[in-house]
């Protein structure tokens, strides 16, 4: 087999399908008899020079392939089976590769780095492949060393700086590396391909330079580099530089201030007369310094008493920095299609406005408005479109007493805007306004730039707005929505916004059928914006308008079950109506079933609502699964203990879900959706419980199933639990021995360290199991109390751990006070000596009732009386 890989490889690219899958299917059949083999194989074609291009890049891919995989199951799998190699193979592999990197053929070099990263993302955590860096470097330090090795070792090194952690790396291979690939950027030595595989090394290794710039000297030097390299010649060098720049920024902000002159003059140069690709990492260097301060004027405005350098680079540089941008925001693309996906200089130079707007503040104004009045009124578009645009972009930012007086002199002149015979010029006023709805406009916290003399021309305008090109009408609609939005809880202001109710429906349903909204995000922005409406108005006011949409929109959902499916777009046509229609249906069951009065029009259409949903489902589209769901939970909680005869038709969807691994996002809301029905059922629901509780277990075993998914089982195990009480019994065991490994997982989590999303994980498992004991306690609370006394030194003891933390959410405050109540409340003076030792607990609750969180302090009062109670008994 491995003297016919050479074939099989070709052949895998055969233009006739038929000979392709067979040699799909050759290859596949190789890997899965042997795998070793199969991997050596490939690394032999790879690495020799007599072998065809094609057959040699296929080979390098489905080597890395073979090693890696975005699942991370998969890769689990993958590095698993890497390591289970015999040790005397996996040399002559790594081998094989590094003598590739030679290669006279760059696309073969190429692959071959990419390989050899992913081997040592494998390998070096696992201190496996120990002589990597030094075989690189060696490439780069021996004398006559060819300028295609030195560039794929270049582009090696960059490859697995990419692969690995920072503290994989010993400080010694870090100098080394920086040093072989600064050298690489040298001009007087290395060829344009070796100084740019240098750069773009340098970004990928400058995660491990901290220890580096903290030392004047390699700073300095490493800064000279770039900044030399960003004057380099070649376009894409100097892309690469600032790049690096921009990263630096974002790294090692507090270095930067002797620099920052140099990197002003190299940045406002790159932005003023450079090619495009290069003048937009220049603005990205200056949104990275944004993202900073703003982070660190959150940091100062928070309690902490760590000091961390504040340089005000922005504010230093503001009278310089805003006129470049303004200048870059008068560069639009003539002829451009409508797509806000589009990034060119234009909307890099808008989006970093943005950002010095909120960094600044106040500041921006004097700067930003003369641009906008003198462009505003001038006949060539890009100016127009230039002013509009400046001005939306700093609307957050300053505060609101001085934009108001602003937004209300401008705002006439804004709505004669989107009459403007230009698209780009209405497109951006749309974005503008919606902007100023968004940020300027809340009755409910007492400012809004809308009042009732305005009111009726805004709607006006916004309605004939919609009826524009498909680009400015999806701005409009988010206009619409934001709009919307400030009417929420806005008291007795959300009357002004009633009269106005049914005719923006009415117009925003017709925006969604209108023909040429199909390749654009216009209908379902339209759908979207209906859901606000919805959302934000007066119930008592406006219940006739919606009452009246609920069948309209029922309809319109029942015909999309009728359309001819023959194509894949058709499929996905009738995938996103679904799901808009089931996000529209969500959303007014739960806002007709808010108030008693209206309630009873839901109760009455549950049945054939349901059915739809049903129908929906055999059509099988993940999307609308999400959707569908989403809604029968809001109708699980508007019917009640009524909600039970849909049962044994929903069950086997809510199974599917459940088992939905791949489409974790479709698993996690079924997740919730059966807390909403059991809910809403009680005890009704216990002839499913077994089905459900056994799925719940799988879930939570796999290592297939994405974590975010089981925070939100745990919750659902305290909702089953109140909905059948006694019954919960059974489950017990192992649901706690589930969330007693969660606690054990959260107790190992590194609460100091800096990664936002796993802290954030931590915080939402410890509510979840916190939620799970409060739930299950409860439950069992007038029946069965005793069966949760095994079980409560370890739940005092995980409160106590998680309240000793130092950098602890509120949310896991709340539920753990919650939790220690319900502790208390339910197993009573039986749990007497375990609170004899827990003076901290006392303490820490009488801090609780000095917190500024209201609910915090009505829990700790509660648990205190609970726990003192248990005390003096």
């Amino acid at each position: 087999m491995a003297m016919e890989i050479t074939q099989f490889l070709l052949a895998a690219q055969s233009a006739d399908a038929r000979i392709r899958t067979e040699a799909e299917a050759n290859l596949r059949q190789f890997q899965e008899q042997n795998v070793p083999s199969f991997l050596l194989s490939l690394s032999v074609e790879l690495a020799n020079n007599e072998k065809p291009t094609e057959s040699r890049t296929l080979a390098g891919i489905v080597l890395k392939n073979s090693l890696d995989a975005k699942d991370a199951v998969t890769k689990e799998h993958l590095a698993r089976q890497w390591m289970a190699i015999d040790i005397s193979i996996i040399s002559q592999i790594k081998d094989l590769l590094l003598r590739t990197l030679g290669s006279p053929v760059s696309e073969a070099r190429h692959t071959s780095a990419q390989v050899i990263a992913k081997i040592a993302s494998i390998d070096i955590p696992r201190k496996q492949w120990t002589g990597l860096i030094g075989s690189l470097l060696n490439n780069m330090t021996q004398r006559d060393s060819p300028a295609g090795l030195k560039q794929s070792t270049l582009e090696t090194l960059g490859y697995v700086c990419e692969e690995i952690s920072h503290q994989d790396l010993g400080q010694d291979e870090v100098n080394n590396v920086l040093t072989a690939v600064v050298q690489g950027m040298n001009l007087a030595e290395n060829s344009p391909e070796v100084r740019l595989a240098a750069t773009r090394a340098l970004y990928n290794a400058l995660e491990f330079a901290q220890t580096n710039f903290e030392n004047e000297m390699e700073r300095n030097y490493i800064m000279k580099m770039i900044c030399e390299t960003a004057l380099s010649k070649e376009v894409d060098i100097r892309q690469a530089a600032f790049e690096c720049l921009a990263s630096i920024a974002s790294r090692y902000y507090e270095v930067l201030e002797p620099y920052m002159q140099a990197l002003f003059e190299l940045t406002s140069n790159a932005v003023k007369g450079d090619e495009e690709a290069v003048a937009l990492q220049a603005i990205e260097f200056w949104s990275s310094i944004c993202d900073e301060e703003i982070e660190l004027q959150e940091f100062e405005s928070g309690e902490s008493g760590d000091s961390v350098p504040h340089s005000r680079f922005i504010e230093k540089a503001l009278t310089s920095l805003v006129p470049m941008l303004l200048e870059t925001l008068l560069k639009q693309e003539e002829n451009l299609d409508q797509d806000d996906n589009i990034w060119n200089i234009a909307m890099a130079g808008g989006t970093c406005l943005e950002l010095v707007a909120r960094t600044v503040g106040d500041a921006i104004l004097p700067l930003v408005m003369p641009f906008v009045e003198a462009n505003i009124v001038k006949p060539d578009w890009h100016c127009r479109e230039a002013a509009t645009f400046a001005f939306g972009s700093i609307i957050e930012g300053p505060t609101i007493e001085q934009l108001s007086g602003l937004v209300h002199a401008g705002l006439d002149f804004l709505l004669r805007l989107m009459k403007d015979e230009n698209n780009h010029v209405k497109d951006t006023t749309a974005w503008t306004l919606s902007r100023i709805f968004e940020f300027l406009h809340h009755p409910a916290r007492g400012f809004s730039v809308i009042s009732p003399d305005n009111l009726p021309r805004v709607v006006e305008v916004l309605l004939e707005g919609t009826k524009d090109a498909p680009n400015v009408a999806e701005k409009v609609c988010c206009a619409i929505y934001h709009l919307c939005q400030g009417y929420e809880e806005a008291g007795t202001s959300s009357s002004l916004f009633t009269p106005y109710v049914p005719a923006i429906i009415e117009c925003l349903l017709s925006t969604a059928s209108r023909p040429d909204g199909d390749d654009s995000r216009l209908r379902s922005t339209a759908y979207e914006s209906v859901n606000a409406v919805v959302r934000c108005s007066n119930i008592v006011e406006t219940s006739p308008i919606i009452v009246q949409l609920l069948p309209v929109i029922m309809n319109k959902l029942s015909q999309t079950l009728e359309l001819q499916i023959v194509s894949s777009d058709d499929k996905e046509k009738q995938g996103d109506l679904q799901a808009s229609f089931c996000g529209v249906l969500q959303v007014i069951i739960q806002k007709l079933s808010s108030v008693e009065e209206t309630k009873r029009f839901i109760l009455e259409a549950a049945d054939q609502i349901m059915l739809l949903f049903l129908r929906v489902f055999a059509c099988r589209s993940s999307t609308v699964h999400e959707e569908a769901m989403l809604a029968i939970g809001a109708l699980a909680y508007a019917t009640g203990s009524h909600f039970e005869k849909y049962l044994p038709e929903l069950y086997k969807y809510l199974e599917m879900g459940l088992q939905n691994f791949e489409e974790y996002q479709v698993c996690a809301i079924t997740v919730g959706v059966v807390g909403d029905i059991c809910r809403a059922l009680d005890d009704k629901a216990l002839h499913y419980c077994d089905g459900i509780m056994n799925h719940l277990m799988k879930d939570l075993s796999s290592e297939a199933l994405h974590r975010s998914v089981k925070p939100p089982i745990f919750s659902v195990f305290g909702d089953i639990a109140l909905a059948i009480g006694e019954h919960f019994e059974k489950y017990t065991p192992y649901a706690v021995q589930m969330m007693q490994g969660a606690a054990e997982l959260c107790a190992r989590m590194d609460s100091s360290a800096n990664d936002d999303e796993l802290l954030e994980y931590g915080n939402q498992l410890k509510c979840s199991i916190f939620e799970a004991y409060s739930g299950i306690l409860q439950g069992f609370k007038n029946s069965k109390p005793h069966v949760m006394l095994p079980y409560a030194q370890h739940i005092l003891q995980f409160v106590e751990l998680v309240l000793r933390e130092t950098h602890r959410d509120d949310s896991v405050t709340n539920a753990a006070v919650a939790a220690l109540g319900d502790v208390a409340d339910v197993l009573g003076p039986n749990i007497k000596p375990l609170f004899g030792d827990l003076a901290f607990i006392d303490a820490f609750l009488q801090e609780c009732l000095q917190s500024d969180d209201e609910q915090l302090r009505t829990t700790a009062a509660w648990t205190l009386e609970r726990i003192r109670r248990i005390m003096e008994s």
